[in-house]
């Protein structure tokens, strides 16, 4: 059973890794042959690579990577080592992919098109990267640890930081090019909320069914530095008393989460949820 088990921790990695590739892969495409061939960016780190890309002779590549060493190294000591590798591994591969489309012709030269398939493109793109661990753009990162000092959502932070990136889009690429930016970035931000379940929103709010539930819970306060609640409830069918664990945490550590729950009991039950607002207790202290 150990054995087969850890099989099956070997090929839900392998798989991962694979979905990061294809999530990178797309928002390559996005970058590549939709947006840049018509002066439209995104917003975040992203966005500002590629206004530094229109504006140096420095390829998106390097500078995606370099501007995000810092938020990675961040994502390292607040979330884990499980979150770094994974966004390691999906910024690396669109800093090497991104390149190798330059022989491609662009999909289209219609801007309204490119803002929209673009900001798809990029939103799945970036979504199926998060869902499976990891990221692409540090700002939210930053976001996270910052609004532990500060009196701002994580949500917001971002939103301010775009803000300014947006501005200085149209004073480089024209005004008329920095409100098609906005809309690209308003699309792939609804397109990241469907696939990596819930981007935009600050928290999230996780029930845990399982008959290992001490083991569990002890997992989850260790590993992942999260306070649990544990819940009194009995089983609808078999009328058997249980244990409910009840946590919340952001949406990057989700699929840590997942990976913690199932490697202590892998036939435990997870629902996750939205929390649209916590108050109190040590919350924005316990990201580690």
């Amino acid at each position: 059973m150990g054995k087969q088990h850890k099989r099956e921790r070997k090929a839900h990695l392998i798989f991962r890794h694979i979905m990061m590739l294809i999530g990178a892969t797309l928002a390559a495409i996005s970058i590549e042959l939709f947006l840049v061939p018509n002066n439209i960016i995104d917003g975040g780190i992203i966005g500002i690579s590629l206004l530094v890309n229109h504006l140096t002779s420095l390829s998106f590549g390097f500078l995606i990577f370099l501007f995000n060493i810092p938020f990675l190294i961040s994502g390292y000591r607040h979330i884990g080592k499980s979150f770094f590798v994974s966004s390691l591994f999906s910024i690396i591969a669109l800093a090497l992919i991104e390149p190798s489309l330059h022989h491609f012709l662009p999909v289209t030269d219609d801007e309204l098109l490119a803002t929209v398939f673009g900001g798809l493109i990029l939103g799945v793109g970036v979504g199926i990267v998060i869902r499976n661990g990891g990221a692409l753009d540090g700002t939210e990162i930053l976001g996270i640890l910052l609004s532990k000092k500060l009196p701002f959502s994580v949500g917001e932070f971002v939103m301010f930081f775009n803000v300014f990136i947006f501005g200085w889009a149209g004073f480089v690429l024209g005004w008329e090019q920095a409100m098609y930016s906005i809309i690209t970035y308003f699309i792939a931000s609804k397109a990241i909320d469907i696939v990596g379940q819930g981007f935009s929103g600050d928290t999230k709010a996780a029930l845990i069914v399982s008959n290992e539930y001490e083991e569990v819970g002890d997992a989850v306060t260790q590993r992942l530095g999260r306070m649990i609640t544990k819940l009194h409830g009995q089983g609808g069918f078999m009328d058997h008393d249980k244990d409910i664990i009840f946590v919340v945490l952001t949406r990057l550590e989700i699929a840590k989460l997942k990976s913690i729950v199932h490697d202590t009991d892998p036939k435990a039950f997870i629902t996750i949820m939205d929390a649209q607002e916590v108050h109190g207790g040590k919350f924005k202290s316990a990201i580690h």
